[in-house]
């Protein structure tokens, strides 16, 4: 792994750093093909509008994206890992607007996921871990993740992923993952992230994608009897790009055309590592 820490090469963080203290910054999570970051623009995107919505000062993207390019190694698929924190300050919640932003870029190496995931699809369970609604937050990839951390550590065996519900009892995603369910119309549906949840970059290609074939597609809030009675179901994020949905503790469901069709799509953009 390597680390850079405002643009030299550390795995040092100062204890005060509100990073730390408080979870109070912001990360992205790429993937890498022979060193190049995919989707760059959806993620730098997102980290803008969570820096504005936090009040930080966004560093520059040619400069992030020539930090992400100087870590990056020469193999085929590999990770990196964006953090920006509101950088350090003496003890309490108050903001130091004279503050400066830490900037940490990581390269990691590639998950262990199973190949056969996006073919035959994955299993995965509910979770009792619910999510906050917060619509301050709502939508951020914030580094507030210990729900997501309590979440899974609720399974230690073979399951892929866990579905999380809001405080409220609505769908909203997986732990590291959005969910999308096909309607018997065929209609695409994903949950609405207004309250609770984080709006993936692979989410909103998967959308455009959906939506560029022709297919309806709609956001809106979702219950579990809508997951249930899904035709298709399927998780979305920016490293495994889409994994089917085969079946949720007993309840089995069919790899089907519409995720192939999407996956596909993703190949053909140039979206998957």
């Amino acid at each position: 792994m390597t680390t850079l820490v405002n643009g030299q090469a550390s795995t040092n963080l100062q204890v005060a750093d509100r990073g730390l203290q408080y979870g109070d910054g912001l990360f992205e999570t790429l993937a890498l093909r022979n060193g190049d970051p995919l989707l760059w623009d959806r993620h730098i995107q997102r980290l803008g509008d969570g820096c504005r919505r936090l009040g930080l000062p966004a560093p520059e993207a040619s400069l992030l994206r020539e930090e992400v390019t100087r870590i990056a190694e020469s193999e085929a698929r590999a990770v990196a890992k964006i953090i920006l924190t509101r950088g350090t300050a003496g003890r309490g919640y108050r903001v130091d607007a004279s503050g400066t932003v830490t900037r940490i870029v990581q390269h990691l190496p590639w998950p262990a996921y199973p190949d056969a995931a996006g073919k035959e699809g994955v299993t995965v369970r509910w979770c009792e871990t619910r999510l906050a609604r917060q619509p301050r937050l709502a939508g951020m990839k914030h580094l507030n993740r210990l729900e997501q951390v309590l979440a899974r550590a609720e399974w230690q065996d073979d399951y892929a992923e866990g579905l999380m519900c809001d405080t409220d009892g609505l769908v909203i995603e997986g732990t590291m993952t959005n969910l999308f369910l096909v309607r018997a119309d065929g209609t695409v549906v994903t949950p609405d992230l207004s309250q609770s949840g984080v709006a993936g970059v692979m989410r909103a290609q998967v959308l455009d994608s959906a939506a560029a074939m022709g297919m309806n597609c709609i956001i809106q809030a979702v219950t579990t009897d809508m997951v249930e009675s899904a035709q298709e179901l399927f998780l979305t994020n920016s490293l495994i790009g889409i994994w089917p949905i085969r079946r949720i503790e007993a309840r089995h469901y069919v790899v089907g055309k519409i995720s192939q069709t999407l996956q596909a799509a993703l190949h053909t953009a140039g979206c998957l590592a």
